[in-house]
């Protein structure tokens, strides 16, 4: 070892960015285990690096006694005592080695020893290094495709993009400066292994806290955002400066600031909407552009049931039920999304059999339907007390409802299980029709020829007679094809 030694390890620190120390520590190492390779395992050897003269100095350490049992471990005290006047018997005595003498192989080995102390100081550091970046965006270029997957030089270690990560139908050339979300940092036996995204809803975040210096200053918090990668993303934002307008900002003048983010995630379309503590008035919004008639909450499902005009009803849902889909993610409520004709349909399909009990009017239907009673089994299941906290019990007995709720479910029960019964019934309901039907063709047929008499006797007695009556029936023949044009109608 020489004075360069100190440029040797600023070098390498410099272009590894490894720590000074780390590498000391390494070359340390590394003489220990060549000396004790030399001279034997069970010898008691440390090594110190002399900053001054750039020096490695190795020490064995050997124990003064009266009389020497194993002359590697022990010195007699005379002996120490030339070296150090005060030793005394009990000390450990350091003995400084000549490492001139070390063979070619001790060197080989203090060689490999050094390299792999530098490899895992290496990883140690760029693991600590992009840990801490974990959450943000980094830049790098295409290296390589390797089954599918991009490999991402980021200048001082590669990452891996994997497919699953990237936005559906891009594509990267090799060279192309990418920025992406770092995802993940794991510890692989080859080293740290640092993944990236650009699917990630954190990667939506990073681009507006970018794009919108309100964000990045903490004016404009982001509340939750939720992705369906190169469709459609949604992004919730809210402040507490009453001068400052969240969404506004973030849209930016003419859209320059979304439009960037836009370009970004190749034309995913971005909804930006205002976050309420109030859930149901945030789940209104989340769900625009739709427009919401009625919202049904339920706490202890930690569901909403969203009413809409017929109209509305796929501009809430979205195409394949994307929009509904991404206000329920961002939102953390389940969404269910009806029109007000399927509410309406449903609501007297429920009801229809109590609409005869005195007392149980409208107010107490939607009081029932609004508390999650949606079936007979729902209202035939439950207690005359639970219905009272609901309707109350002046209007109409709660108990008669459950007797009702009760004989219905059954009677359905019992139809269901007995078809052939239906049948029966139905074929006697078609026999009758087919009598009535008999009966009104036989009093038809005479009422034809009744009317047919009278017309002979008529035109027998008065020629002017049938020239009016040829008149009248060519008039009604030609309003036939009218009558029968609106039936069909």
């Amino acid at each position: 070892m020489s004075s360069s030694l100190n440029f040797i390890l600023d070098q390498v620190s410099k272009e590894k960015n490894i720590p000074r120390e780390i590498l000391i520590e390494a070359i340390e190492s590394a003489m220990v285990t060549a000396s004790k390779k030399k001279l034997g395992a069970a010898r008691e050897i440390e090594a110190s690096y002399d900053e001054e003269t750039g020096e490695i100095e190795l020490f064995e350490f050997v124990e003064v006694v009266e009389e020497v049992e194993n002359s590697y471990y022990q010195i007699t005290l005379r002996e120490a005592q030339e070296i150090d006047p005060e030793a005394e018997i009990g000390d450990s005595l350091g003995l400084k080695l000549e490492t001139d003498d070390f063979g070619r192989i001790a060197a080989q080995t203090a060689k490999q020893v050094i390299m792999q102390k530098i490899r895992e100081a290496e990883r140690e550091s760029i693991y600590e290094e992009y840990h801490e970046k974990v959450g943000e965006i980094v830049n790098g270029s295409v290296q390589r495709v390797e089954r599918g997957n991009l490999i991402v030089n980021l200048g001082s270690t590669e990452a891996i993009l994997p497919r699953s990560e990237t936005i559906p139908r891009e594509n990267f050339r090799q060279g192309e400066r990418i920025r992406a979300y770092l995802l993940k940092v794991e510890i692989t036996a080859k080293g740290p292994k640092i993944v990236l995204s650009r699917s990630h809803p954190g990667f939506l975040i990073r681009l507006f806290e970018v794009e919108v210096p309100e964000i990045f200053e903490g004016v404009i918090k982001i509340m939750g955002a939720t992705r369906e990668p190169g469709i459609r993303g949604k992004i919730a934002v809210t402040t507490n400066d009453h001068d400052v307008d969240p969404v506004g900002a973030c849209v930016g003048v003419r859209g320059s600031r979304v439009q960037n983010v836009v370009q970004e995630l190749k034309g995913e379309k971005i909804d930006i909407i205002r976050w309420n503590p109030d859930p149901v008035r945030y789940v209104c919004n989340a769900i625009s552009p739709a427009e919401i008639n009625k919202i049904i909450l339920d706490e202890d499902r930690h569901a909403m049931e969203i009413v809409v005009l017929d109209e509305q009803l796929s501009l809430a849902i979205g195409r394949r039920g994307l929009n509904v889909r991404l206000a329920a993610k961002l939102t953390g409520w389940k969404l269910d999304v009806k029109s007000a004709s399927r509410v309406a349909e449903d609501f007297d399909r429920l009801f229809s059999p109590f609409v005869d009990i005195e007392g149980f009017n409208n107010t107490a239907m939607e009081l029932l339907y609004d508390n999650g009673f949606r079936k007979l089994e729902d209202i035939a299941g439950s207690t005359a007390a639970e219905l009272g906290d609901i309707i109350g019990t002046e209007g109409v007995d709660p108990e008669l409802l459950i007797e009702r709720a009760v004989e219905v479910f059954h009677a359905r029960k019992e139809a269901e299980e007995n078809p052939e019964a239906e049948v029966v019934a139905t074929e006697e309901s078609e026999a009758e029709a087919e009598t009535d039907d008999s009966a009104v063709d036989a009093e038809l047929e005479a009422e034809a020829e009744s009317a047919a008499a009278d017309e002979t006797e008529a035109n027998d007695e008065s020629p002017a007679a049938e020239t009016e009556t040829s008149g009248e029936t060519s008039a009604d023949a030609e309003a036939l094809p009218d009558a029968a044009t609106d039936v069909e109608k």
